[in-house]
């Protein structure tokens, strides 16, 4: 991280196979990403998952998930995506333990992010996340700028979605703060002009002299 600049971050949850031209664009310009995945809802093999809009969403297999995330940050996203808030406190304690550890094997990583799936969360379920090892926590998109630190790590909330109207006004909003983070699905492009949309998003914060990208986890590690 330069301190010197905006420090950019960003995560994107679910691993589907959409995530394949995502991840083409990262690359292609040098971002960094977090992925927050459900490691207990993936098979060997793609398999479906349910539909958004008119189009289908399709889970990625296991057997290409190490190649397509390589060079990437995997954070946790419970075991199989319930509502935790609704569970007894068992339940939470193994879908969040669960996931990291499968999570942790699989991908040979340290996995030190957890998203709440669904954004939903009580107590019970933030002081499962913080006891199991997690150094943060994200929760739904707010009106204001994200701050470091954050008054509470296992409540940080993000700048913004990525299909924001005002997208790029947060972003400039965020440079007193010296940190823009936003999150998203990949299956929420549906058009190529919305993958456009996004891949000019990407290549102006790679190419802004006055920003750089870090991973949602090094903004608690420095």
């Amino acid at each position: 991280m330069d301190h010197n600049k905006m420090t950019v971050v960003q995560c994107w949850d679910d691993g589907v196979t959409a995530d394949e031209r995502l991840v083409d664009v990262l690359r292609h310009y040098g971002a960094k990403a977090t992925f927050n995945l459900c490691v207990g809802l993936y098979g060997n093999e793609r398999k479906f998952g349910w539909i958004h809009g008119d189009t289908e969403v399709w889970r990625l297999g296991r057997k290409e998930m190490r190649d397509l995330y390589k060079g990437f940050t995997i954070a946790n996203h419970s075991l199989t995506h319930p509502y935790l808030d609704q569970l007894p406190r068992h339940a939470v304690q193994r879908e969040i333990r669960e996931g990291r550890e499968q999570l942790q094997q699989f991908f040979g990583q340290a996995v030190e992010g957890f998203a709440y799936p669904f954004g939903a969360y009580n107590d019970v379920v933030m002081e499962a996340v913080a006891e199991v090892g997690h150094t943060y926590a994200r929760i739904g998109a707010g009106d204001t700028p994200c701050s470091l630190p954050p008054p509470n790590a296992m409540l940080f909330r993000p700048s913004c979605h990525f299909l924001a109207h005002d997208f790029w006004k947060r972003y400039e909003e965020a440079r007193p703060y010296g940190v823009f983070y936003f999150w998203g699905h990949s299956y929420e492009m549906i058009s190529e002009d919305m993958w456009a949309a996004f891949a000019e998003i990407i290549r102006g914060i790679s190419a802004d002299p006055a920003s750089c990208w870090a991973d949602v986890c090094d903004l608690f590690n420095y």
